[in-house]
């Protein structure tokens, strides 16, 4: 396993800083995230709770990116190993890679001995894959790519390099689905995003956009911002009724930070402050 961070971590988050919000106890998510460990937005139409809108935000990606029954698919960001799981079990992937930067997650993910997934503990800036990838999935790792103080030319450049290295790695004419937290309108502190994800930022779709010219096509794009908001105080509900237990496995400074920031996400989201992105790409031949 690699953790070297020699080229791209200049831009985005640095593993200590991934290491501050992802590598608190799994026993602590597991009281409020759904049974597979999701962090990411549910989607949440045709589901009736939210276990059943986080698998069909999986499937969702899965279809876009054209991965059910490849040989190999890739999960930059694979969390706690939700989406590697959906994919083997449920849509026949051969292999299954993730790349997390959290000790936790990867030890997580390794100890379920789940046929046919592999997960890295290195960033998408170092992944040298042997083999090209049917088709590439992330979700919710691009929030991490860029650090608050850079110029948007330094973003735009760093994002480029990740839809660079995405188009090496993947087969001519192939797809790609991303989600991502974006910035959408009116003001909100960057340093309080940095207080609950430090060394991150958001991007915002013009950036995206211009970091994908000429490499991948975005053939379908929407915004489920209302989503993400009702994901986020689904998440808080059971966070509070289990908050004598959350205090009890991070201390009550942490437990009421992750309170304050879902209320404040949940917010955010309602505002068009924060917009949720979900983008369908092709691979272009050059």
């Amino acid at each position: 396993m690699s953790i070297d961070m020699s080229r791209g971590q200049i831009f985005g988050a640095s593993r200590s800083a991934v290491e501050f919000h992802y590598d608190v106890s799994p026993d602590f998510y597991k009281l409020w995230l759904d049974a597979g460990m999701t962090y990411s937005c549910a989607l949440w139409r045709g589901a009736d709770s939210l276990e059943s809108a986080q698998q069909r935000k999986l499937d969702f990606h899965i279809a876009q990116a054209c991965a059910s029954g490849r040989d190999r698919v890739l999960d930059v960001g694979c969390g706690w190993g939700s989406l590697l799981r959906r994919l083997v079990v449920e849509h026949r992937v051969k292999e299954a890679v993730g790349l997390t930067l959290s000790q936790s997650q990867a030890d997580y993910v390794q100890k379920q001995n789940l046929s046919g997934t592999r997960v890295l503990l290195e960033s998408w800036t170092d992944h040298q894959p042997a083999l090209p990838y049917d088709a590439i999935i992330s979700i919710g790792a691009m929030e991490h790519f860029v650090r608050p103080e850079i110029s948007r030319a330094e973003r735009v450049n760093a994002y480029r390099e990740f839809f660079r290295s995405c188009h090496t790695w993947l087969k001519p004419e192939r797809w790609m689905s991303l989600q991502t937290i974006s910035y959408g309108i009116g003001e909100f502190s960057r340093g309080a995003i940095s207080s609950i994800f430090p060394e991150s930022d958001l991007p915002r779709a013009t950036e995206i956009l211009d970091a994908t010219e000429g490499l991948f096509e975005v053939v379908s794009i929407q915004n489920d911002r209302t989503d993400y908001a009702r994901t986020c105080r689904e998440w808080l509900s059971r966070l509070v009724a289990n908050f004598e237990d959350a205090q009890r496995l991070v201390g009550d400074k942490m437990a009421r930070h992750f309170r304050a920031f879902l209320d404040a996400a949940a917010r955010g989201f309602d505002a068009r402050v924060f917009l949720l992105l979900r983008m369908r790409l092709q691979r272009i031949a050059c």
